[in-house]
Formats: structure tokens, sequence, C-alpha cells
């Protein structure tokens, strides 16, 4: 295995204040590159940022040399680091009258729901920090390290899941399958322990050097396949962005799971009931299969069957698998090799779709809770459309609503005072001119952004939903305004009531967030 560097924590800590010194931090890093550097970097184009670091600051020459990975002059690297530290750690290695960046320290803005932005940094491998190992082109080996062992660093799915991860204060938090840290950090800020366990012993590696040098000291990491470190320890809070990727293989550590089809991400759903405490949650991103023959709801509800688990799951995408095998195979620098090697590797990911009966593959997250209930909750749904991230206030929200809903029969429901949810707006849809719309549109401005249609007496009573009245009483003033029998329109309420509690357009007096 490739060394890394060295965690020795006085030098560490002279390394994190020449940072800060230099405004090495993600809004330092943006107010020197300017949006426009700032978004060509994400994209893993670095042309506008070499432009932009010519002048010999010390923040120039460390986004030089760990963003952009270039050589810088000793006397530079002098000037802005403890440079001879740096390279006794392992840090910097010696390129002539140069030195060079061994790893790529990415300043991090570690954001969490309720709290202040906090400066961190994550380190992964060179050229592993967008884009997947195809940064590092298609060879066996890049920099030293087998490309089935590199660690990779801040990617979409890291920060998806970062923002749909609910971040309620908890005494312990579990990230499974660690990587170089990303949700190990954000959970630190709000657990008193957290555990990052990994099968890549590099990986863990990285997770320490990630959270030490954001100076973090409550974490701890085991190495081991998916709960295995962990088989006796219950958690408040588990996120996982785990080997997801469903391939003919094994090729790399980071996102091929090793087993058959979908059984990784099933397995960790599977597995999560014995490792929650009482309310606590699981939260993890997944890919599953589309099979011909079988309703991929019915797919997602199986795994979940059994756990006494609540769960909601929702789809954002769905590729065929001819797209899906082309995403990973440039992923892994494929594309970058002889042709015909790329053809036959396209050609493994086909057969094993076709042998499978695979039709596609959905890209979405789940997220499970031990609510402890008799009937729990299972939600599966597609939902590709623009949501408002971070979403996990909103998730923490949608459980709650379920628990009261679960809680109330229809006379509960109606005798329940309720609130509109703050950001909910109405449209109105009809004919130019005309004295009545065809149809209202209530919409969501935040969240999940839904919308629903509902007709007069649901707008009108959306519309009085302010906490004063219980929707009963609301009921029963719509029904002497219309001139129509209470008690029929008392029957039908609860319904619609049922669905604009679920959705969050109106809430239970008492409940605080919104979906």
């Amino acid at each position: 295995m490739t060394s890394s560097p060295l965690l020795d924590p006085t030098r560490l800590a002279k390394f994190r204040e020449a940072l800060l010194a230099a405004s090495y931090t993600a809004d330092g890093c943006l107010d020197l590159l300017g949006p426009t550097g700032y978004a060509a970097l994400a994209r893993s184009e670095a042309v506008p940022a070499l432009r932009a670091t010519r002048g010999g600051t010390p923040l120039e020459t460390l986004v030089r040399l760990f963003l952009l990975q270039q050589p810088v002059p000793y006397a530079a690297a002098a000037a802005a680091l403890p440079v001879e530290d740096c390279l006794a750690d392992g840090w910097l290695r010696p390129d002539g009258d140069q030195v060079r960046a061994t790893v790529d320290v990415r300043p991090y803005a570690n954001e969490v729901a309720g709290l202040p932005s906090s400066d961190a940094w994550v380190v992964s491998d060179l050229g592993c920090a967008v884009g997947g190992a195809g940064g590092i082109g298609s060879g066996e080996t890049a920099h030293g390290v087998a490309r089935k062992e590199l660690v990779l660093g801040v990617g979409g799915a890291s920060t998806t899941l970062a923002n749909i991860a609910v971040r309620r204060p908890v005494r312990t938090a579990l990230d499974l399958g660690a990587g170089s840290g990303v949700q190990a950090l954000h959970a630190a800020r709000h657990a008193q322990r957290v555990t990052a366990t990994d099968v890549n012993a590099r990986a863990l590696r990285f997770t320490e050097l990630t959270l030490a040098l954001s100076g973090f000291d409550n974490t701890d990491t085991a190495e081991g396949s998916l709960f295995q470190p962990v088989a006796d320890r219950k958690f408040d809070l588990i996120v996982s962005n785990p080997p997801f990727v469903i391939s003919p293989g094994s090729r790399f550590t980071y996102r091929d799971g090793g087993m058959a089809g979908d059984d990784l991400c099933r397995s960790v759903v599977r597995g999560a009931a014995a490792h929650l405490e009482p309310g606590g949650y699981c939260q993890l991103l997944a890919n599953w299969q589309h099979v011909k023959g079988e309703d991929w709801h019915d797919r997602l509800a199986g795994w979940v069957a059994g756990t006494g688990l609540d769960a909601w799951v929702v789809q954002r995408e769905v590729q065929d698998v001819a797209q899906y095998a082309e995403l990973w195979l440039r992923d892994g620098g494929d594309h970058r090799g002889p042709g015909g090697d790329y053809q036959a590797r396209y050609g493994e990911w086909l057969d094993a779709f076709e042998a499978a009966k695979v039709e596609g593959i959905g890209f979405g997250w789940i997220t499970l809770r031990a609510s402890g209930a008799d009937r729990p909750t299972v939600r599966v749904e597609e939902w590709p459309h623009s949501i408002e991230q971070p979403l996990g206030p909103h998730i923490e929200s949608w459980f709650a609503r379920q628990d009261f809903l679960a809680s109330h029969d229809d006379a509960g429901l109606l005798d329940t005072r309720y609130l509109l949810s703050d950001d909910v707006v109405q449209e109105q849809v009809g004919p130019p001119g005309a004295e009545d719309p065809e149809h209202v549109i209530l919409r969501h401005n935040r969240g999940m952004r839904r919308a629903t249609k509902v007709d007069t007496v649901g707008a009108g009573f959306v519309g009085a939903c302010d906490g004063t009245l219980s929707a009963g009483e609301i009921v029963d003033a719509i029904a002497h305004l219309l001139d129509e029998d209470r008690v029929v329109l008392r029957d039908q309420v609860p319904q619609s009531l049922r669905m604009l509690t679920e959705q969050g357009f109106i809430e239970p007096a008492g409940l605080r967030q919104e979906d």
C-alpha cells in the first residue's frame, strides 16, 4: 500500500494554520479564482485557474500545489507553508528545485443545517477530486497507486448525500464506506462520536487526514466490509455513499460493490435495522436494477419488507443500460485507452445486463428510520423534478407528518388545527378574463417543490389554515358559504387532508418544518 501523509498532530496543526493564514479556504479560493474559474475547476478545467494564479502569493501557490497539482518553486512553497515539515510528513515531495503535492487537499465549506459554515479540507488522491478515476488516465496505476485502491474526493454524490442527511444533534453516527471522509466530516459537527468504516485501508487513512486537518478529534475508523466492523454497535445516524455501481466485476474499490447486481445496496438496507438506535436514521445513495417483467417499486419495497423500518425511497433518474455502461466506463478512464479494450469492456457490461434481464438502472436515495411502529410507513416514488437543497430538514419533517397521520383517524384530522406552509403559492389556471379559474394549483417553492391541483373547497380550506380554527370548523364555514351539506363535506375532506399534510402544503400546528 502506497504511503500517505503522516498524522503528526503538532505539525498538522501548523499546516492547518498556514492554510488559514493564506485564506486557502472555500471562500478564499472563490474570491481568487472568481465564479468562472471556480466553476471551470469543478469541471476539471484548469486553464482559467492557472491564469488567475500567476502572481506568486501564498494563496496562489497553494492553489497551484494542491488544486492544480503543479510544481512550484521551493521558495514560494516555503513562503506559504512549513515546507520542511510538509516534506518530512509526505504532503509534498521534491522535484528538482521545485516541490509537488503528493495528495489533493481541497478546501471545503463544511455546512450543516442550523450551524454556521466551517472551514474544512478534504484529502484525496491526486487527480481524483473531480470526475472519478478517469481524471488520472487509463493505466493500472496512478502516481504509484493501484487504480483499484484510489480514494476520491468530493463529487456530486458526496454533496447530494450531505445535503439530504438529517442533521439533528445525535450521540453516535456511522459513515459506512467513508472514502475520503466527506460524510464523517459533516457528521462530526452534530454527533458526539463518529465512526468511519471502509474496506479500503487507504480510504480510512485519508478519512483520518481529512478529519484531523479540519480540526476534529471525535472520530474513529474501522476497516472492513459493510457493517462487519461494527457488528455489535448501534447508531443514531448512519450515512452511506456506498460503492453502488452495478458493474460486471470489481475494478475500483470506491465504486464497484463486488456483489451481483444491486445486492450491495440491498445489503445496506437489510442490515441497517440491526444497527439503528430507536428513532435513528439510515440514509444512503443507491442504484437499483429495473428488471424485465418486474415493477421497480415492488423491488425496492421488497428490500425494506420485514426490517421493521420506515422508508422513503426516491428515484431521481433512470438510465438505459447503454447510457449506464458509458457513464462508468468514462468514469474509469476506459474511453482514453485502446479502442478495442473499450469495446470489449462495453460488451462485458451489456452481456451482464442482458443475462440478468436488466432494462435500466435507477439512481436515487433511500432514507430509513427505526420508529418501532407496528405498521412501518414505506413510500417508494419517482421524483425527477428539481428540488432545493439542503433537503435534510424536509425529510425529517416528512417522517414527523407520517407519524401524525398514522396516529389520527378521520375524526382526529378534522379536530386538528393546521398551518399553511409559508413557502406555498397559489396559481390560478384558466382563460384570460374568465370570472372563475378552471383549476387552482398549490405549489411549494422549497424542498421537494411539489405541486397539486385543488378545487374551490380545497383552495378556500388551505387559505384559512392559520392555526385559529380546526379543520372541521373551517369545513363547516365553507359548507355554510357554499350552501352545501356540512356532513357530506366533512366525509369528503379527510382524504384531501391526508394528501395535503403528507406533502407538506399544510402542517398540524406544533410541527415546525415543511416538506
